[in-house]
């Protein structure tokens, strides 16, 4: 006898109590139910979204790096222009702030979103953000400043933001105008109605 054939009737002998498994379908069950998530599940899958979405929108690619010396500016169409002069004289008050003073980059690119959504899910509308200017072009608070004014504009709910004046941060500084909430909105219609009426 071979060692092949050894081998062969030794396996035999080792499997020969070994029955093959009944074969089942590839199919889920329709009879049996499946739960559905709870709302607690729905708000932490959202949130997760949220942060995951916020997280791949803020752009750290390459940005035209702003003067150091040149305030900045921007609003989007249909704001007054009273408004933007208002927020640039610090006609506001400062609902909230965020400083990013000495912060890397990556960190401020972490933290800028959670802020502005959260200014805005609570009804703010004027928020400050400290970020510092630098004296060249290439400085670290310079560099993050024109990151910020780039990211800022990708926020739907940035309707403006200017750089503030010196009693509040200078150019190191960034005043920033949120749109109203559909809340918001609601609550002054009724307001504006209760006047009328």
């Amino acid at each position: 006898m071979t060692q092949a054939k050894r081998d062969d009737l030794d396996f035999r002998a080792l499997m020969d109590d070994v029955r093959p498994i009944k074969r089942q379908r590839n199919q889920a069950d329709p009879g049996r139910k499946t739960s559905r998530p709870t709302e607690a599940q729905l708000a932490r899958r959202e949130c997760a979204a949220a942060q995951l979405a916020s997280r791949d929108f803020l752009s750290d690619d390459f940005v035209d790096l702003l003067p150091p010396h040149d305030p900045v500016e921007f609003h989007r169409d249909g704001i007054q222009q009273g408004m933007v002069d208002r927020l640039r004289q610090g006609g506001y008050s400062a609902q909230a702030r965020l400083h990013l003073l000495r912060l890397p980059l990556a960190e401020c690119r972490r933290l800028l979103p959670p802020f502005i959504h959260d200014a805005y899910a609570h009804d703010l509308r004027s928020v400050l953000i400290i970020h510092g200017r630098g004296r060249e072009i290439d400085s670290g608070p310079n560099v993050l400043r024109s990151y910020l004014a780039k990211w800022l504009a990708s926020f739907d709910e940035v309707q403006a933001y200017v750089s503030a004046q010196q009693a509040d941060g200078g150019l190191g500084a960034t005043w920033v105008m949120l749109r109203k909430s559909q809340r918001a909105r609601a609550n002054n219609r009724e307001r504006q109605q209760k006047r009328r009426g």
